[in-house]
């Protein structure tokens, strides 16, 4: 039934706290810009699975829906709303996510610049879920808190540290980011995710750790990403993902 993937709060995801995809600006003349993911999700002990995405966004907005199908056929359809907007000089990241199910969560991040060169900026969040299970394509916990710090190296290139931890369920789940992301030209982009994960399945379960990395490439309407994801859900299986989208 999902396994690995399908979980309780403390495996649940909120999508991108950190805003690590800032929205797409819709083209001249329209209102929305769109994009559509289709990815797979392979695991060498759970199930491996299928996820199709379609997200649309103007500057401040993102609405989306998902539909997950793991190879025996359970499945979990998804939809959210993100809203970026400005209380003075903090920058707020709000979100909604439902599923079938009766799944119910949200979250809040705000991010404020330390210096009057916005070179350096603090990230503070708390997510909340109703503990009902949730098709987790993050992976990070969900019931959460969020603390990092975005700089900008230079006109191109960003980095965001971060730490995403349980502070709900006793389980002590913990997952350090440190992103990359670099725009070589109008048309091309990159980014780099490696992240640090440990913690519990659960209070009293096997304490598990491990290493993962996601890739991410992207070139005019394209993109492209790659990810490996040890203990998924912090249990026995190993994922690798495949993700291929379109901008439209």
């Amino acid at each position: 039934m999902l396994a690995g993937v399908l979980a309780s709060g403390p495996a649940g995801a909120i999508d991108d706290r950190a805003d690590l995809v800032p929205n797409e600006r819709p083209a001249p003349g329209r209102d929305w810009a769109w994009r559509a993911t289709l990815g797979r999700y392979h695991q060498n002990v759970d199930p491996s699975g299928l996820d199709l995405n379609l997200r649309a966004s103007d500057e401040d907005d993102t609405a989306w829906v998902g539909l997950y199908r793991d190879d025996t056929g359970e499945h979990q359809l998804r939809a959210g709303w993100e809203r970026q907007g400005r209380v003075g000089p903090v920058r707020l990241l709000g979100s909604l996510q439902l599923a079938s199910g009766g799944f119910v969560g949200g979250s809040l991040t705000a991010e404020a610049w330390l210096d009057a060169a916005e070179r350096v900026a603090l990230l503070v969040g708390l997510g909340r879920t109703n503990l009902r299970p949730y098709v987790n394509l993050n992976f990070d916990p969900n019931d959460s808190t969020l603390l990092g710090l975005r700089g900008r190296l230079d006109a191109a290139t960003d980095a965001t540290l971060f730490e995403v931890r349980d502070d709900r369920l006793g389980t002590g789940q913990r997952v350090a980011h440190l992103v990359l992301r670099r725009r070589f030209d109008a048309a091309t982009a990159g980014s780099i995710d490696l992240f640090r994960r440990s913690g519990r399945a659960a209070p009293g379960a096997p304490l598990v750790s491990g290493t993962g990395v996601a890739l991410t490439w992207s070139h005019a309407d394209w993109f492209v990403r790659v990810a490996y994801d040890p203990n998924v859900s912090y249990g026995e299986s190993d994922m690798v993902r495949l993700s291929v989208g379109l901008r439209f």
